[in-house]
């Protein structure tokens, strides 16, 4: 993994998190978080209240570690990385706030970030905004051309002011605008009726398929446990706890673990188990974290996953990877990881490495349903 970056002039080592992962060729920033630093300290370096948005690892906070910083992220692992790369470049955390995507903003003299991949996401930050800046505060979102897309200018424009493109550099292109716009209101949460049930889902900003059920829950909802055993069972890359609140009922004495590494999917979980099992909200809990981490040895005897092939925008296999070996720290002896992945993936070849075999449960066109028992 490529370390050393230089950033606005001064070189800085930066990890990209998990510290784990095995790909050498990913690194901790890109073209855009250069073209961000150097666009601030030339164009507002008297700025004092900074906010920077979707800061991945912590390029941005530290190449601008000078500024009175608060941070928003939705991650968990994002949050990990801030720190992280800030003490290892011995930066000073005293005017550093680390705010998550569920806190209340402030007002700032300039706002910076990257532009996230789900649209719905950038709306509602932008929506936040247009209710807390002050006029004329300087809003500048960054990221490869190919993020940059009429419709992403046209969102900035209708809820801060005007915005304009500047030149693409490096492949990576920014976009400015001025706080014009009176205050409007985010359309998050979004609500929907799951078909065949008596629920009602409610869904964050930045929950994986958020305005209907994906196909692959879909299909693993046909797969998942019956039982009346006290079992405790984990909702593993929970998104907004379909797959937990659907066994809620199948399994009336079980306790259900709701994890994400998502502020909002786990926020989106708990408001569907009191929205529609406010009865079974004792059995149940809702924890941020970067996959099993701080979950006890052989302390669950199922969990229940349906693992991402992304990270941002990198398609990558190793949260799958981290996933699943953790699922077999964590499990009990004889415990069962069953997961739900596209066919192309080859999820098996990985189960059969960790847990020396795998019962193929369903499988269509697209995905494969599969089990894995310690």
């Amino acid at each position: 993994m490529i370390t050393s970056a230089l950033l606005g002039g001064t070189h800085y080592t930066l990890h990209r998190f998990p510290l784990e992962q095995k790909n050498r060729s990913l690194q901790a920033w890109d073209a855009a978080d250069e073209y961000l630093i150097d666009y601030v300290k030339e164009h507002h370096p008297s700025a004092k209240k900074l906010l920077i948005l979707n800061d991945d690892f912590g390029a941005l906070a530290c190449a601008l570690h000078q500024f009175d910083i608060s941070a928003l992220s939705d991650s968990y692992v994002a949050h990990q990385a801030w720190h992280y790369n800030l003490a290892q470049n011995a930066l000073d955390e005293s005017n550093f706030t680390a705010l998550s995507s569920m806190d209340k903003l402030d007002d700032y003299d300039l706002v910076i970030g990257r532009i996230p991949k789900n649209s719905g996401y950038l709306q509602h930050q932008l929506a936040q905004l247009s209710q807390t800046l002050s006029p004329n505060t300087p809003v500048i979102l960054g990221g490869k051309t190919k993020a940059v897309h009429t419709s992403t200018i046209n969102l900035v424009s209708r809820y801060i002011g005007p915005a304009s493109t500047t030149l693409a550099v490096k492949k990576a292109r920014l976009i400015t605008a001025s706080m014009h716009n009176k205050a409007q209101q985010s359309p998050f949460p979004k609500s929907w009726s799951l078909e065949g049930t008596p629920y009602t889902l409610h869904n964050h900003a930045n929950v994986f398929s958020r305005d209907s059920l994906d196909i692959g829950a879909r299909f693993f909802s046909n797969y998942l446990p019956q039982s009346k055993k006290a079992l405790r069972i984990v909702d593993l890359g929970c998104g907004n706890g379909v797959i937990g609140l659907l066994t809620l009922a199948q399994c009336p004495q079980a306790q259900l673990t709701f994890v994400d590494e998502s502020c909002m999917a786990v926020a989106s979980a708990r408001l569907n188990v009191e929205q529609n099992h406010e009865h079974d909200l004792h059995r149940c809990q809702f924890v941020q974290s970067d996959c099993l981490t701080g979950f006890a040895a052989a302390s669950q005897d199922l969990i229940l996953c349906n693992p991402p092939f992304h990270q941002q925008n990198a398609i990558t296999d190793h949260i799958a990877w981290q996933m699943f070996n953790d699922a077999k720290k964590v499990l009990r002896p004889g415990g069962e990881l069953r997961i739900v992945g596209n066919r192309h993936l080859q999820y098996h070849e990985k189960l059969n490495r960790l847990f020396g075999g795998h019962k193929l449960l369903g499988s269509n066109k697209k995905f494969v349903v599969l089990s894995a028992k310690k």
